[in-house]
């Protein structure tokens, strides 16, 4: 298990049976390069633009790309006072993260060598929300791993919801044709599983009990929430297997 890009990595090597994922975009590619077979969307949550409470940046009340554009301002000119924390490990998050520089204006390579003020965690979620809350930073974080360990935290959550934090979670079955070592058939039947009303009402309740608020919201009559086509949401799966 690790980000979308280890993920990825896994699933072109034909290490893997199939994939849970969060960037459509490479999700797509790696059907279009044969590696995969359908995508399934079965879940969603939003990401969290997470500070200290005192906001340095001044980001409340912002839309997600002006917050970018904010604490990239402030950062360049208070890199003491504001400071932003990337995953910086290929992960869906940090996909994301880059799309709203490119979104707010700006060319990634330059944010990421453009000071202080921009720290590289090279680690997953919770360490990079650890190191942002040490160092009293911003960060992008999906909301469940924030919710896991927010108890721990004195960061907030400063920008919430809307379409351009939309994080939608998909489940792809590794092409048997192109690695002939996978499990399709198992593979299929779990995506199944996954969109079934029986997980779905899972997914849906997640994290209630303990958080006081599921983790995800469910896929199920969801599809156009998520962006997702008519083929991405169908049920059962529809991508046959090679028969043995």
């Amino acid at each position: 298990h690790g980000g979308t890009g280890i993920a990825i990595a896994a699933g072109q090597k034909g290490d893997v049976d199939l994939l849970i994922v969060h960037d459509k975009a490479r999700e797509v590619k790696f059907i279009q390069d044969g590696d995969g077979l359908e995508r399934r969307c079965f879940a969603y949550n939003y990401f969290y633009i997470v500070g200290p409470a005192d906001d340095p940046a001044k980001i409340t009340g912002l839309n997600a790309t002006e917050a970018f554009q904010s604490i990239m301002e402030n950062g360049l000119t208070e890199p003491d006072q504001v400071k932003f924390i990337t995953r910086g490990d290929q992960s869906g998050t940090h996909s994301k993260e880059q799309s709203l520089w490119k979104a707010a204006g700006y060319n990634y390579s330059e944010v990421n060598t453009s000071g202080p003020w921009y720290v590289d965690a090279g680690s997953p979620m919770g360490a990079t929300l650890i190191m942002a809350n040490e160092k009293s930073a911003y960060t992008l974080t999906d909301m469940s791993t924030f919710m896991a360990y927010k108890g721990n935290l004195t960061l907030v959550p400063l920008i919430e919801g809307g379409d351009e934090l939309l994080n939608v979670y998909s489940a792809i079955a590794i092409n048997p044709e192109k690695h002939p070592g996978v499990n399709c058939r198992l593979a299929n039947d779990f995506i199944d599983y996954l969109v079934s009303a029986e997980c779905q009402e899972i997914i849906g309740t997640y994290g209630q009990e303990q958080y006081g608020k599921p983790l995800f919201f469910k896929g199920e009559d969801s599809c156009d929430v998520m962006g997702c086509s008519a083929e991405e949401c169908v049920v059962p799966t529809q991508a046959g297997c090679a028969e043995a």
